[in-house]
């Protein structure tokens, strides 16, 4: 302890000459703890012992603590190490960091055996509303520390969130613009059915384009993937399309057509509860949407992707395309 006293003096007299405060950028956790452990033990052997350092290293971290700090912390006596008054003063901050110290590594243990998580999800309104709450229920059964937030959008506006890193996953309908820092893998096909208040609804068992354009229609809003397929399928016949109502919610046109406004072409994923006053019809040709899980390539998967994207396939009963799982070897 000559050498900690003596370096310490000089740090004392150096200050008083310059009359500026210690550097504290210097202190770090192993100096506190050696100086912890040098408290509780009495001795700087067995602090170096609890510390795994020589007894050289931890007597230098002591040292560089009290340089540091411009103090002298620890004395002797009777062949034992006690604490200054200076020490005694510090003595309850440094137990606090230590603390704080062990609470950041209990803080990330349940990360690194992932037992917890964070899952940031982009999706549209639809997956949101009929197909996500039984994949995040099976999801949170599986991690209940598993944080999941879910942010919806259309397909470009949830893509660009994804590329900016706000995002870790995307559940989005194709097509989405082409980017080379992402990887897209189809889980389903979704088909698009016509739904029509049962008083306007003809006698068939399949309609086609110019048969439902008869009829006042409720559509998406323009701009959406969902639409383009829409517009696109109609336009394949020939059939101009001059909806009444453009709308962003599938339950509100729901409602519209089960009042019997007009009918409308919708996913078959929104499709499995319908007002009694209403009838789904296919449509013929038959048309579908691909929906598709979207990630960039630089994303780590960890736990929570994994069970996320397990209970995705589970729930959607589609493994992937073959150009999804081709692009994610890759």
């Amino acid at each position: 302890m000559h050498g900690i006293r003596n370096s310490c003096s000089r740090a004392l007299c150096e200050g008083s000459r310059s009359h500026r405060l210690p550097r504290m950028a210097h202190l770090t956790l192993r100096q506190l703890m050696t100086f912890l452990a040098a408290v509780e033990s009495g001795s700087i052997t067995l602090a170096a012992k609890s510390q795994h350092l020589t007894q050289s290293a931890a007597s230098q971290q002591l040292r560089d603590f009290e340089r540091a700090l411009g103090v002298r912390l620890l004395d002797r006596a009777k062949g034992k190490i006690i604490p200054t008054a200076a020490g005694e003063a510090v003595l309850g901050a440094a137990r606090r960091a230590q603390s704080a110290a062990d609470d950041i590594v209990a803080a990330a243990a349940p990360f690194r055996s992932g037992e917890a998580g964070r899952l940031r999800l982009g999706t549209g309104a639809t997956a949101c509303i009929y197909l996500l709450p039984q994949i995040l229920a099976r999801v949170k059964r599986r991690m209940p520390r598993l944080d999941v937030t879910v942010a919806t959008g259309n397909s470009a506006e949830i893509l660009d969130r994804l590329e900016a890193g706000a995002l870790a996953v995307a559940l989005v309908a194709l097509p989405v613009r082409a980017s080379r820092s992402v990887l897209k893998t189809l889980v389903t096909m979704d088909s698009l059915l016509a739904l029509m208040p049962k008083a306007l609804a003809p006698a068939v068992t399949a309609i086609g384009a110019a048969q439902l354009a008869s009829i006042p229609l409720i559509l998406y809003e323009a701009g959406s993937n969902t639409r383009r397929i829409i517009d696109a399928w109609f336009a394949r016949t020939g059939v101009a399309v001059n909806p009444i109502m453009e709308l962003g919610s599938v339950e509100a046109i729901k409602v519209m057509v089960a009042s019997g406004l007009g009918a409308s072409i919708l996913p078959k994923l929104a499709l499995k509860e319908v007002a009694r006053t209403t009838v789904v019809c296919p449509l013929r040709p038959a048309v579908s949407r691909e929906l598709a899980y979207v990630l960039r390539k630089d994303k780590v998967i960890d736990r929570g992707m994994r069970v996320f994207l397990d209970e995705l396939a589970r729930a959607t009963d589609r493994p992937g395309s073959s150009e999804g799982r081709a692009a994610q070897s890759a």
